[in-house]
């Protein structure tokens, strides 16, 4: 069902007890609005979902992490094996993040490869680019 925005209403995503998230879509990008931990225990079930997504289309990706509490170095292969998969599929991701995701992805040099954002609108104008 489409909002007046022509944005489709968000729909829950539960991909594990600590990760959990909402979906939507947006012109041709899927934002996802997730929170909780994105570590070991939840990266597969991460992982699967969302590449399942980017196989589904649309083929860009906006992962909001602002709500993330935590992200390991599982959290972090996850993200880097998406954006590849996003590029194969000549799509993209990015990543909105809040000051402790951006912390971690800065502390391993990924933040230009994840094209990390400061709000979902700026992820939304890169998708037209």
């Amino acid at each position: 069902m489409k909002s007046k925005e022509g944005r489709i209403k968000a729909e829950p995503l539960t991909l594990t007890v600590s990760l959990r998230g909402t979906r939507s879509v947006s012109g041709n990008a899927q934002i996802f609005r997730l929170t909780g931990l994105l570590d070991a225990f939840s990266e597969p079930a991460f992982r699967k979902a969302i590449g399942k997504c980017i196989d589904e289309g649309p083929k860009h990706i906006i992962l909001d992490l602002s709500k993330i509490d935590f992200v390991d170095s599982s959290g972090l292969g996850a993200l880097v094996q998406l954006v590849k998969k996003a590029q194969t599929e000549e799509g993209s991701l990015q990543v909105v993040a809040n000051a402790r995701v951006l912390q971690t992805v800065k502390l391993v040099r990924l933040e230009k490869f994840l094209s990390v954002c400061d709000t979902i609108d700026q992820a939304l104008e890169n998708t037209k680019n």
